[in-house]
């Protein structure tokens, strides 16, 4: 088992915690690898009745998946030196299908930074899954600043979160706490981290339902990050409104009609962003409302693959991450400039569908 993964088997409950702090916890394939194996081994144990996931840091769940990676591996890719991108994404979607489909209950601990990869370790499997926050959380998809899109499974759980957050969320990556992530589906309850310990006493000695127990808990911070106060739903019909438009132009034609305060700072967000990722990402999540889990996982598999062939990403990772001169020369390089042939061809397959890697 990984360093970086830590497993441990506490009464009736597996353990799976985190540990590569100096990282945020950011997702490797060693990292991806460790949690597949153990959830495998769990799956059919009958001595263990739920899963746990938590992390050694409580500055972060998990930041993504390692963009330096990405970066370093995406550059090689074009001498031919793409399989470890190729075997990292294959492989952490089928972590996400894992994970979704789960047959025990799914308990996961979204303290501090909980973004990306992480977010697709946590909002998976909507039957069998707890998801907890506190009021250090700080969750966000952000990938349209990297010139990626929400994926591990981002376009299944954004397109179903409550009405356009979602949208707002994925082509602004904004960055939201604990009162926001409950309030928008994306979060179920919240524990203080002062209450840890005694939360992590309870995950040690749950007999029961763990999801149950957990809730039970909870249930005395609930009025600590209460959803109708969130400023997300203070922000609510503005953003039905401005994130209801079918077109990246028009979401933000309107915004800039808006003189209030929330529209001007979503507007100036976008536009920093990458303008073929936003236009991307909208099409994402528009295909992926009516798609289930698989069929969105295969989908964001071609896409991720199509990033790299583009290379937008590896300019978003270059001036976030490398150079760190925030200063990315997205191609193309204005909204007016992307065409609807651009955005499909990201959905256009590599691999007949009888050979897609995710494929059930």
């Amino acid at each position: 088992m990984s360093d970086l993964v830590l497993t441990e088997v506490s009464g009736h409950t597996g353990i799976i915690t985190l540990n590569r702090p100096s990282a945020l916890n950011s997702l490797s394939l060693e990292m991806v690898r460790a949690m597949t194996a153990a959830l495998h081994a769990w799956r059919d144990d009958a001595s263990i009745n739920a899963v746990f996931v938590h992390s050694t840091s409580e500055k972060a769940y998990c930041a993504g998946g390692d963009i330096r990676f990405f970066h370093q591996k995406g550059i090689a890719s074009a001498t031919g030196g793409a399989a470890l991108i190729e075997d990292f994404f294959t492989e952490e979607y089928s972590l996400n299908y894992l994970i979704h489909h789960y047959p025990k209950p799914y308990v996961a601990l979204m303290d501090g930074v909980v973004m990306g990869g992480g977010m697709g370790i946590a909002q998976a499997g909507p039957k069998a899954r707890l998801r907890i926050v506190t009021e250090r959380t700080k969750m966000a998809m952000p990938e349209v600043g990297i010139g990626l899109f929400p994926d591990v499974g981002g376009g299944h759980f954004l397109s179903r979160a409550t009405g356009k957050l979602g949208t707002y969320l994925g082509v602004t990556g904004a960055i939201i706490g604990a009162a926001d992530a409950i309030y928008a589906d994306l979060a179920d309850v919240f524990v203080p981290s002062s209450e840890l310990p005694a939360l992590h006493a309870l995950i040690a000695e749950a007999k029961g339902d763990l999801r149950e127990a957990v809730r039970s808990f909870s249930s005395a911070f609930a009025v600590q990050a209460d959803p109708a106060k969130s400023s997300l739903a203070v922000s609510r019909d503005t953003i039905e409104h401005h994130f209801g438009a079918d077109s990246v132009p028009a979401i933000m034609a309107s915004l800039a009609s808006d003189a209030g305060e929330f529209a001007s700072k979503a507007l100036e967000t976008m536009k920093k962003k990458s303008p073929l990722m936003m236009c991307v990402t909208l099409s994402q999540l528009q295909r992926a409302a009516t798609m289930d889990i698989a069929d969105c996982l295969r989908m964001e598999r071609t896409m991720v693959r199509r990033c790299f062939e583009h290379g937008e990403v590896i300019e978003g990772v270059r001036a976030l991450a490398i150079d760190k001169d925030h200063s990315p020369r997205w191609n193309p390089a204005m909204l007016e400039e992307v065409s609807a042939a651009m955005v499909e061809h990201f959905f256009a397959s590599a691999w007949p569908d009888y050979a897609h890697p995710l494929r059930d």
